[in-house]
């Protein structure tokens, strides 16, 4: 009877091809097969160290039925590395389904460590790194990043999430509307010739991107940092009053302010409502 094959989760360079660990590459000559996010794009790194392992695709929009494919190849003895366009597997990368089936067929898997732009941009930001929460993309639509940021109000760790560049002075000016002049610290284009790295408050850093841009956004991959949140429901309270106020002085009334600050702070319409009613307005 064949002995199952191995499944290795390989982290890979973020930008600079030098970061990579020996036995990174010693797996990754190794195995009969890579499972790569996009193989052209990882090629290139094989080809910088003389690798000619076979390879396959697997990205999000496959990886729930391919995973079984793979699971099956690995059943048949083939040893397998699965690798992601830059950093580590699965942490906001395809993998999860593929390592959850190994899991569950009861297969072998091994960690290859190595890059994560979460742990490289701690590294390097100047924010607390005792206690931090790693939330993922930063959502594409305009009230749906509101809501996400709202969400983190009260959120005392460092938070970290990803960003595209090209949305970032949006994101940002996002972020400042509902959270205010928070710290943050923006990491771009992690060990590549562009690396980037600015850090302030939200409302500083925008003028800064703002004078320097103009119509123009920014390219590549951002992970942005959040410094914990030190409000209490009492400033939040407060704020959603001024807001009241200001609107009802101009001629708004109390479902339309609802309606408004709902979409633009990620609230919801009856809290802001309800907030409105204790004020007197109706």
């Amino acid at each position: 009877m064949s002995t199952a094959g191995t499944l290795y989760v390989v982290a890979t360079p973020l930008g600079n091809l030098e970061d990579i660990t020996v036995r990174a590459l010693r797996v990754l000559k190794e195995v009969h097969l890579i499972a790569a996010e996009d193989t052209r794009h990882s090629r290139k790194l094989l080809a910088h160290y003389g690798i000619s392992t076979p390879l396959t695709s697997y990205y999000d929009w496959i990886e729930r039925h391919k995973a079984a494919q793979l699971v099956e190849e690995l059943k048949r003895g083939k040893s397998m590395a699965l690798i992601s366009d830059a950093g580590t597997p699965g942490i906001a990368d395809p993998g999860f389904h593929l390592i959850r089936e190994a899991i569950t067929a009861g297969l072998r898997i091994e960690a290859v460590p190595g890059p994560s732009a979460v742990a490289a941009a701690l590294s390097v930001a100047g924010l607390p790194t005792d206690r931090f929460v790693f939330e993922g993309f930063v959502p594409a639509r305009r009230s749906a990043r509101r809501r996400f940021f709202a969400a983190l109000a009260q959120e005392p760790r460092t938070v970290v999430v990803y960003e595209a560049a090209r949305r970032l002075v949006p994101s940002l000016q996002d972020l400042h509307e509902v959270l205010g002049p928070r710290q943050v610290v923006v990491v771009r284009e992690l060990t590549k010739m562009f690396e980037e790295i600015l850090r302030g408050r939200v409302d500083e850093l925008l003028r800064q991107l703002e004078q320097r841009l103009g119509d123009r956004s920014l390219q590549g991959e951002v992970t942005l940092l959040l410094a914990g949140g030190q409000a209490t429901p009492q400033v939040v309270v407060e704020d959603i009053t001024a807001a009241i106020e200001r609107l009802r002085g101009e001629g708004l009334s109390l479902k339309e302010i609802a309606r408004t600050l709902a979409r633009e702070r990620g609230l919801s319409r009856r809290e802001v409502y309800q907030a409105g009613l204790a004020l007197g307005h109706s």
